[in-house]
């Protein structure tokens, strides 16, 4: 036995703006001007018009959709009356997509990319338009001026060429036109699915209002991560436009040296507040990182570093390790210190794993460390790294004290700036 499926029917927003909607016995009642939407899942619907008389009462109206139906060569409803119709005023989760989407930027979440929208398509189901793709091609801009038809015939004429329809699925938009859709749990989920890079470069294409509003959706370690790959004087912009104890929650996500470039890009004011809100530990460690130079080793390590003594067993520190990953930026090797925090040898993650459980860390270690002084500049420090292929350098005072250690990445964001934050 066969199953009757119901046929797809799909309708752009360009197709039902300006259509006039017909009451019973054929009485005009206005035209669409917009529509409104639901923010469901998977796809909003579409559940009122905005219509606005033709001729009398100018103020516009919502009717529920159904019961208007589309009968060429506009929209017809067998009811009308006061129940089916309400002041146009959203409800939560509510947009007018022609208001809050059309010509709008949104975000590609699955391409990562800034697109401006130029038509929306709905599928008819059941009575109900769903929203189910976003136009962002050159099609949907002649659809609107209504020239698509005149294009299609010049191209298939000329070039035997048809241009493509460039569609986004709904599951992949974010808007950005609304600061208050942004802080939908829908928005969150899709926008923290990216990668921090591509998310900085969709921050970064934004406009000022709708940079703020994007970074300020993300959940605080998503946006710890984002703010790292986003260009500095952006990043000034995006602490500065928020509150103290919110930003101090995001700069404590970030690695140390991260933070102290941040502090001290932002004004002196700022900063302060930001560090008295901040966890005390951090916040010490980050003053001490900006008391340095940015160009020099003390201005690009961090402080998070595995210290071990010289008596532990590789079973011990590799506990340790375990511990302390959590918070750590990153862990590339161990450093042994004695009871002043002299550096006496350090240990690669290989060499620990490779090594027996009941080894101690002195008998293992390799003492040839190569370190460099709190006060070393960038170019010594770019031909240390170069001359021993190492991934990351200790930074040592006056005494050989251990004070913290400069990933590679930190000085590549210094040297070559361009390579160092993308």
């Amino acid at each position: 036995m066969a199953v009757q499926t119901e046929p797809q029917v799909f309708l752009f927003l360009s197709e039902i703006l300006g259509k006039s909607v017909s009451g019973p016995e054929g009485r005009p009642l206005g035209k669409i001007v917009d529509l409104v939407a639901t923010l469901a899942e998977p796809y909003p619907i579409v559940t009122e018009a905005m219509i606005v008389a033709e001729s009398g009462e100018r103020q516009p109206k919502l009717l529920r959709v159904p019961p208007i139906e589309e009968k060429q060569p506009g929209f017809v409803t067998d009811a009308w009356d006061d129940r089916d119709s309400r002041p146009p005023v959203l409800r939560d989760s509510e947009l007018f997509l022609k208001e809050a989407m059309l010509d709008k930027q949104i975000v590609d979440t699955y391409g990562a990319k800034v697109r401006r929208v130029n038509d929306l398509q709905f599928l008819k189901a059941r009575r109900s338009l769903h929203l189910v793709h976003v136009d962002v091609g050159f099609r949907g801009l002649m659809r609107r001026t209504g020239l698509e038809k005149v294009m299609d015939m010049c191209l298939r004429g000329f070039f035997d060429y048809t241009l493509p329809n460039q569609y986004i699925s709904w599951k992949y938009v974010q808007p950005v036109a609304s600061p208050d859709l942004l802080r939908l749990k829908i928005a969150q989920a899709r926008l923290s699915q990216l990668h921090p890079a591509d998310l900085a470069d969709i921050i970064e294409d934004l406009d000022i209002r709708q940079r703020s509003a994007v970074f300020q959706s993300l959940d605080v370690e998503t946006a710890a991560e984002t703010l790292e790959e986003t260009d500095p004087k952006i990043q000034v912009s995006l602490i500065e436009d928020m509150d103290a104890a919110e930003a101090s929650d995001i700069i404590e996500e970030m690695s140390l040296s991260e933070a102290a470039d941040l502090l001290g890009d932002l004004s002196r004011e700022k900063a302060e507040v930001i560090l008295k809100e901040m966890e005390q530990e951090i916040a010490e460690d980050v003053k001490e990182l900006l008391a340095h130079p940015e160009e020099e080793a003390g201005g690009l390590m961090t402080t998070a570093i595995i210290q071990l003594p010289p008596f532990w067993t590789v079973e011990e520190a590799l506990a340790k390790i375990r511990s302390e990953a959590e918070d750590m930026d990153f862990i590339y090797y161990v450093y042994v210190i004695d009871e002043e925090e002299r550096l006496l040898g350090m240990l690669s993650l290989k060499e620990l794993l490779a090594a027996p459980a009941a080894a101690r860390l002195a008998d293992i270690m390799d003492s040839r460390v190569v370190a460099v002084s709190l006060d070393e500049d960038k170019d010594e420090i770019a031909e240390q790294f170069a001359k021993y292929g190492l991934v990351a350098i200790p930074v040592v005072d006056a005494e050989k004290r251990i004070k913290g250690v400069i990933p590679f990445k930190n000085l590549l964001e210094i040297v070559a700036p361009h390579l160092g934050k993308k």
